[in-house]
């Protein structure tokens, strides 16, 4: 019981952690608020692709969108993101969310440009899935998302 309080306190220290799943990734991302959560489902996204701690604040990307439940809206972020990365060829590690509720999300995310002398790419990740989605909002607030990889 230890060792598994100590591992959860370590997650939400960090504020994710990687979840095993037999043919994608998953991801558990934690916080004291829905925004907070939303924002470290992100900072887990991109920690699947690069090093985050290699990653500069240099650019940015606001992202406005909607969607019909919020769950869908975790999704819809999360690939939009993905989107941002494989067509801007943008990686981020900082995102501000400015307005979240249950159907609509504004945010900017920074970052930089892709660079292969200075970025090691580790995971591509295709998209964010339906599948096994959660969110929790009971003592803080909780969301799982496995993506395609």
């Amino acid at each position: 019981m230890f060792a598994m309080n100590k591992c959860y306190n370590l997650a939400m220290e960090k504020g994710f952690e990687i979840i095993d799943h037999t043919a994608d990734v998953g991801i558990r991302a934690y916080g004291a608020d829905i925004s907070q959560a939303f924002v470290n489902a992100a900072r887990a996204l991109f920690s699947l692709i690069t090093e985050l701690d290699d990653v500069e604040e240099v650019l940015y990307r606001d992202v406005e969108l909607t969607a019909p439940d919020q769950e869908s809206l975790l999704v819809e972020w999360l690939n939009e993101l993905i989107y941002l990365f494989d067509a801007e060829n943008i990686i981020f590690n900082r995102f501000d969310i400015t307005h979240l509720d249950n159907t609509q999300l504004k945010a900017r995310s920074y970052g930089e440009k892709v660079d292969s002398s200075k970025h090691k790419l580790k995971t591509g990740v295709k998209a964010a899935t339906y599948h096994m989605l959660k969110i929790d909002k009971g003592n803080g607030c909780k969301v799982q998302v496995l993506f395609d990889i």
